[in-house]
């Protein structure tokens, strides 16, 4: 399989709740995330192409939608790519760094 995706993915560990149109909310494990995406190490009950929308720090809300799942493993990809540097001030967040803008 051909690697496809560009964006450089970040190894975290970031327990978040996602709201889900049919299901409500639902937890998601992040451990990795990139300017267009994440991983998630979860089962996740919903089907490829269902949205979800997230909250994250410095970004606030964005939506996203299931691309892929492998057994407990699920890759989403954002509606919209985050910038360079809301991308660097959101991964500083989640490492608990300051630097922080939203």
């Amino acid at each position: 399989m051909i690697e496809m995706r560009r964006g450089r993915r970040h190894d975290i560990m970031h327990s978040l709740t996602a709201d889900h149109r049919r299901l409500g909310e639902l937890t998601l494990e992040i451990v990795n995330i990139s300017n267009q995406g994440f991983m998630c190490a979860n089962e996740v009950d919903i089907q490829r192409g269902e949205r979800i929308e997230i909250r994250l720090p410095v970004i606030g809300r964005i939506e996203a939608h299931l691309v892929w799942v492998h057994g407990d493993r699920s890759g989403f990809q954002f509606e919209r790519i985050i910038r360079p540097d809301d991308f660097r001030a959101l991964l500083a967040a989640l490492n608990g760094r300051s630097g922080t803008r939203k």
